[in-house]
């Protein structure tokens, strides 16, 4: 048995990359359905804004506005512009579209909404037909290089006990700094006045309305902010993978940042993090060890082979969510008040 593989896969998990674009995703979703009660099933089609927004002003639209307009902008703005358009435009797109015929009605129409505009977004993403814009089911590459340009770190280096190269040591460092920007900023916001409202709206929205507050007005509001982290994750993630494509924020993608926000605990700050780090410390594990169990026998072909392994790991996985469902529904460290909303 490698333990120092199983220790690293561990590790990578708990602080890696995956783990910092999950829990960016998981604390908007806990703006949304934690905080504000919203029943949002589409937060990949938020990562996927943020993904390619960044990707295509940097390598189909960018280039085409030097083109025809003469603008003759360099790589490194467009990259900033990029992400002002990630992080900014493409959310409050997205969140006008899901929230405005929604968000005055029951908690029920968001959650399918939000399942159709994420999966319309992907099929339209891969369509052929806008191959120019999206790079069709191929994705959109060569946008990251401003990025990494940025790195002090030597690109065949090995960092932070062997874990990381030079590239992806900066951005989890970057990715690190982000997160806790992010998390900071959801602690002043969730006890600010504004907070306070969210949480009333989520416990009765009647009541709310009947003391002034505009409901649809912060409902949007949650949206639209739970819906910038979730495309700085998904930026992220473009830039970790050097691709915008499609297929990488499937219905799948919104489910594992469900059982990230669901197993720390909605309604908590912290609760989106210890959720995400547990989730990829498991499921990184739990696959090394799986695989050194096959190469060396333990588990006898017959029984599962190598190929089956990806598998098992999420049938643990399913199997630690029905315990959890079971004995301690709420999460790690939430309550069973927050997990009570009002879905008038």
């Amino acid at each position: 048995m490698d333990y120092q593989a199983i220790i690293e896969s561990l590790f990578r998990g708990l602080i890696g990359e995956r783990f910092i674009v999950f829990a960016l995703a998981a604390i908007g979703l806990n703006l949304h359905f934690g905080y504000t009660g919203l029943l949002n099933f589409g937060q990949a089609v938020f990562m996927a804004a943020g993904a390619y927004g960044l990707a295509m002003m940097v390598a189909t639209v960018g280039p085409r506005l030097n083109e025809n307009t003469g603008l003759n902008m360099s790589e490194t703005t467009l990259f900033w512009v990029g992400v002002f358009t990630a992080v900014v435009v493409f959310p409050i797109l997205f969140a006008l579209v899901m929230g405005i015929p929604t968000l005055r009605l029951r908690a029920d129409y968001l959650a399918i909404v939000t399942i159709a505009v994420a999966e319309i977004f992907r099929i339209v993403a891969r369509s052929p037909r806008f191959d120019w814009l999206t790079g069709s089911s191929d994705g959109l590459t060569g946008f990251s290089g401003t990025f990494y340009d940025l790195s002090p770190f030597s690109t065949t280096g090995r960092y932070f006990f062997n874990l990381f190269t030079g590239n992806q040591f900066f951005l989890v460092l970057v990715g690190w700094t982000i997160l806790a920007i992010g998390t900071t900023i959801c602690w002043l916001l969730v006890r600010s006045p504004w907070g306070r409202v969210l949480k009333a709206i989520r416990e009765d929205e009647d009541a709310a309305r009947s003391l002034g507050k505009n409901a649809y007005s912060y409902k949007m509001q949650a949206l639209i902010l739970g819906g910038m982290f979730g495309a700085v994750g998904g930026m992220v993630r473009a830039v970790g993978f050097s691709v915008a494509q499609p297929d990488n924020f499937i219905t799948d993608v919104t489910f594992f940042v469900w059982v990230a926000l669901i197993l720390g605990g909605a309604g908590k700050v912290f609760g989106p993090l210890v959720g995400a780090a547990l989730l990829y410390a498991v499921l990184d594990s739990s696959d090394t060890v799986l695989r050194q169990l096959v190469e060396n026998d333990y588990i006898p072909s017959s029984f599962m082979s190598g190929t089956q392994v990806g598998q098992v790991r999420f049938m643990i996985v399913g199997l630690g969510l029905v315990l959890l469902a079971a004995f301690r529904p709420q999460g790690i460290f939430g309550n069973k008040e927050e997990m009570a909303l009002d879905d008038r």
